[in-house]
């Protein structure tokens, strides 16, 4: 699969397409913020029709999860989900099929003056282009 990724302030799918709001950044904070990963999948032919399964994960500069405090205590961030495209009607056979995500995020708390990593798997397989860095502003100086 092909697959095409950007980090936002906001994102939407409508009718498949992608709108971004504050699209293409790579250093936020040192506040936490809303963010969002607007991605286009190209779905090869022969692998429409099937289910696959996703999953974005937040890792440190040195490929480690990012824990944060969730309702059962520490969990590592973690997005997952499921999609499956089918072949319309009356398109030419070998035609890769278009799928639009746009996965919105509120504040994240992390450390200031840091780089971090989101990383897609899809069926369990990773890619060197499915990722996305970025990093955070350091805070003002201690008092």
């Amino acid at each position: 699969m092909r697959v095409t990724m950007l980090l936002a302030d906001a994102a939407q799918v409508v009718e498949n397409k992608l709108y971004v709001l504050g699209g293409g950044w790579s250093m936020t904070g040192p506040d936490p913020v809303p963010s969002a990963i607007a991605m286009k999948i190209e779905v090869p032919w022969d692998q429409t029709n099937d289910r696959h399964r996703w999953e974005m994960a937040l890792l440190d500069a040195d490929s480690q999860p990012v824990f944060v405090q969730g309702p059962d205590g520490e969990q590592a961030l973690l997005i997952n989900g499921e999609f499956e495209v089918g072949r319309p009607a009356g398109i030419a056979a070998g035609t890769p099929i278009d799928l639009a995500l746009a996965i919105n995020l509120g504040p994240i708390p992390l450390p200031g003056g840091r780089r971090y990593v989101w990383e897609l798997t899809i069926d369990g397989q990773a890619h060197p282009d499915w990722q996305l860095g970025f990093a955070t502003r350091p805070g003002p100086p201690a008092a």
